[in-house]
């Protein structure tokens, strides 16, 4: 009966199909058109850039900010007014300093619950002392994951190796000290917490009084901000959470409601950005792993239902080329600065002086001095 009511009720909510979600999302993700915006505004805006790698936040925000250049968000790191480190979906994400210490605390059950994966080779390990033994170690100067292993394995003989790291990793609040993330700088990843690395604004939130319900419904709401209109399901993909149909129950009085062309119940905030369907959408080339393309259950308002798997090969993402606001094609920029670019079926020569325009603001914006060039070839078969 329950599920019969609530078919009813999504019922009468305003429908938007894929192209009204499309744009609505674009626009959020700064992605219609440029912003003027400091990097560390739009990290803050975006709720973080996925940082798998080094290299895809500079593209990220390259993609969705008006005259960026690589040293802002370098300058950003060196100052440790934003940081590496592991938070939703267990990924590696760059936030700003305050994101950090406010997410990485909200996802912590996932991280509880990422340990018992690795009980069986954690028997006979008390996980409290080596939480203290694994900070103590790391706060004394930045380790490597080895070292970290190396170091509980003396402790703890008997256990796994890797489930002993495992636990330290989702335990505390680890953070990649620089240079690692810095743009044109190399080095190991090396760990320290995050209450070490970033002390001023771990200690501004002591204190902090709001309960944790307050801190999840006000997350809900910067979803919604950086990806809405989207379902619970929606929020549960991109935070690696489950159960937040209770904090959408909540806010439900303060938010707009909506349903997808399936039915679905969308929810989203009264006063966001929601463009007419046919708002123009340039082209966007966008790093592997972004998170507009993870961020939903339902990846139909960016990928197309025939191109679903396209953008990867095994475990393998490419870097994804936006036309018209979905996935049209994919690229890769090599050391001599030549784009190469393989769009997915027929596009009309105005769509492809469109890409080569936006390809050649990449390269002057993020390749290495001396030019290059855009041309259209095969990225994968």
């Amino acid at each position: 009966m329950a599920s019969r009511t609530s078919r009813i009720s999504t019922a009468t909510h305003p429908v938007l199909g894929v192209r009204a979600l499309n744009r609505a999302t674009l626009a959020r993700q700064l992605l219609l058109s440029r912003a003027e915006m400091a990097a560390s505004d739009a990290v803050e805006q975006l709720l973080g850039l996925q940082a798998q790698n080094v290299k895809p936040p500079y593209f990220q925000l390259h993609a969705r900010l008006a005259g960026f250049r690589p040293a802002e968000l370098a300058g950003l790191m060196e100052s440790r007014r934003v940081v590496r480190m592991v938070t939703m979906r267990s990924t590696l994400h760059t936030h700003t300093a305050r994101d950090a210490f406010i997410l990485r605390s909200l996802v912590q059950g996932a991280r509880d619950r990422e340990i018992g994966h690795f009980r069986k080779g954690l028997v006979g390990v008390e996980l409290e002392r080596l939480a203290a033994r694994a900070r103590a170690f790391v706060e004394a100067e930045p380790r490597t994951m080895a070292e970290i292993r190396a170091e509980l394995h003396r402790e703890w003989p008997g256990a796994e190796p890797q489930a002993l790291s495992v636990a330290a990793r989702c335990l505390l609040p680890l953070v990649q000290v620089t240079p690692r993330g810095v743009w044109g700088c190399s080095g190991q990843v090396r760990l320290t917490t995050l209450e070490a690395w970033v002390p001023d604004v771990v200690e501004g939130h002591v204190g902090d009084e709001q309960s944790p319900e307050a801190r999840l419904d006000g997350l809900v709401l910067r979803y919604l901000g950086a990806f809405g209109p989207a379902s619970v399901k929606d929020m549960q993909v991109w935070a690696g959470l489950t159960r937040l149909r209770e904090a959408f129950e909540r806010l439900r009085p303060q938010l707009a409601v909506f349903r997808d062309e399936n039915g679905v119940e969308l929810f989203d905030l009264p006063d966001a950005p929601r463009p007419d369907a046919d708002t123009p959408a340039p082209p966007r080339f966008l790093p592997e792993f972004d998170n507009l393309l993870l961020s939903h259950a339902d990846r139909t308002r960016v990928v197309p239902a025939a191109l679903k798997g396209r953008a990867w090969a095994g475990n393998q993402a490419y870097c994804t080329l936006l036309v018209d606001g979905f996935l049209g094609g994919l690229w890769r920029l090599g050391e001599e600065g030549v784009l190469t670019v393989q769009l997915f079926g027929h596009a009309a020569d105005a769509v492809k002086e469109l890409v080569v325009e936006e390809g050649e603001r990449l390269i002057a914006g993020m390749a290495a001095e001396g030019g290059g060039s855009v041309r259209f070839g095969s990225i994968r078969g």
